[in-house]
């Protein structure tokens, strides 16, 4: 049985959830990951109506897709911000999903954050029983300050619970960690939970992330290794196009090119037989 291959909803950054799930949808994909980060990408938040909430679940039917992640970054680090992460846990369960994942500090605009693992280990572990209460897996991202898989083992093994594990994020692993993709995985294969499928052009820090197939990691390679070893849960699509178009305020046409990036990586995916 193949490994289910999901879309990452931050692909679609400064668009609505409208926009997103119908693009989504029409490339062929059947699988989301709904990205809740505040600040950033809020395609679905706890804050939000239930009227709005439910008519989002009912496009998300009508279309044929399905949550089975919650991309919820909140800044772990912060004992203040672990009750926000407690209701994007409540609302990852209501859309029915089995994996949540965070970064150990703010995803986005966190330059000025401190990292120790003991703080972490002691603050996850206060969330393990809401990961329990709602039947939750959360990945710990490959970001920032925690930018290979390597960095992030010492810290799953210190919270030593099978709902906490490694999100690993194939293109992470270079911008934030200047690592080598298959020589980073090797070393942390064991804890990894969750895959955000993501390719890269330049092995730096340059923000460049293409369609999958269209830059220059090995993520045939990858998928391989890590099946091999006995990886079944999902990988995500994540494609963060580049810095000024991700950035900028969308104008007429940016939806179009989103949306060929999106049916460009399915097929590609289609033809390696993966989906």
């Amino acid at each position: 049985m193949k490994n289910i291959i999901a879309v990452n909803s931050n692909t679609y950054h400064g668009f609505s959830i409208d926009e997103t799930l119908e693009g989504i949808a029409a490339a062929g994909f059947r699988y989301l990951e709904l990205a809740a980060v505040r600040g950033w990408t809020e395609h679905i938040m706890p804050d939000l109506a239930d009227e709005e909430l439910d008519r989002i679940q009912k496009k998300m039917s009508d279309l044929g897709l399905e949550c089975i992640a919650v991309s919820g970054h909140c800044n772990l680090t912060d004992a203040d911000r672990l009750n926000d992460f407690r209701d994007n846990m409540e609302l990852a369960h209501r859309f029915g999903a089995k994996y949540i994942n965070s970064s150990t500090g703010e995803a986005h605009f966190g330059e000025d954050e401190a990292f120790t693992d003991d703080v972490l280990i002691k603050n996850i572990k206060t969330l393990l029983p809401d990961l329990e209460k709602y039947d939750l897996v959360l990945g710990l991202e490959v970001h920032g300050e925690y930018g290979t898989g390597e960095s992030l083992v010492d810290l799953v093994k210190g919270v030593n619970s099978p709902r906490v594990g490694i999100n690993y994020d194939t293109g992470n692993v270079v911008y934030w960690g200047g690592g080598s993709l298959m020589d980073d995985i090797k070393k942390c294969v064991d804890d990894v939970v969750f895959v955000h499928l993501k390719d890269k052009v330049g092995m730096d820090n340059s923000w460049n992330f293409p369609a999958i197939g269209q830059g220059e990691l090995d993520l045939l390679g990858f998928i391989e290794y890590v099946e091999e070893k006995g990886y079944k849960a999902p990988y995500s699509l994540e494609i963060e196009h580049n810095e000024a178009f991700t950035m900028r305020d969308k104008v007429e046409g940016d939806i179009d090119f989103v949306n060929k990036v999106m049916k460009e990586s399915f097929e590609y995916l289609k033809e390696h037989k993966l989906i």
